[in-house]
């Protein structure tokens, strides 16, 4: 009977390890006090939470170089190397942003892209590594993409 009863709580358990993990999935890796909806960016500086549209903030920006295209000679796919500057335009340090991407991103492969972490829901963060970007300055990550287009990058959030 004993041992009927640990299986059943092992079960249920487990059962709910599980649950609370796929409840999990569907949420940012960064926490918004304000919880900006779709198409705003969860802006904190000093504490101090707002929602701001894509594109309406001042103090950071996104710059899109595009270095080269080619033809792959052995899949006859075409492929485009981008460096994208984050820019802190501001006057306090960066300490963490969130990019958003979506289909537009066809790396080439999984090492296809630098200096950025990919995250699961379309993703992109700073590295350990890359602690700020201090006031006035720039931080660059690249990568390389099928086709030629620019891709989709939306600021999600960020802390200063």
């Amino acid at each position: 009977m004993k041992s009927i009863v640990l299986l059943l709580l092992s079960l249920l358990l487990t059962v709910a390890l599980v649950a609370a993990q796929e409840e999990d999935k569907g949420r940012p890796p960064y926490q918004c006090p304000k919880n900006c909806g779709g198409g705003h960016t969860c802006h904190i500086k000093n504490n101090d939470c707002h929602c701001k549209k894509f594109g309406d903030i001042k103090d950071i920006k996104l710059e899109f170089v595009r270095l080269n295209s080619w033809v792959d000679g052995s899949c006859g796919k075409t492929y485009t190397q981008w460096d994208i500057k984050i820019v802190n335009c501001g006057d306090c340090d960066l300490f963490e942003i969130y990019i958003g991407y979506d289909y537009t991103l066809r790396l080439r492969d999984s090492s296809s892209i630098w200096n950025m972490i990919r995250l699961p829901y379309g993703v992109l963060t700073l590295p350990s590594y890359q602690t700020s970007i201090n006031a006035g300055a720039s931080y660059t990550f690249g990568f390389i993409i099928e086709g030629t287009h620019k891709p989709n990058l939306d600021i999600l959030y960020v802390r200063f």
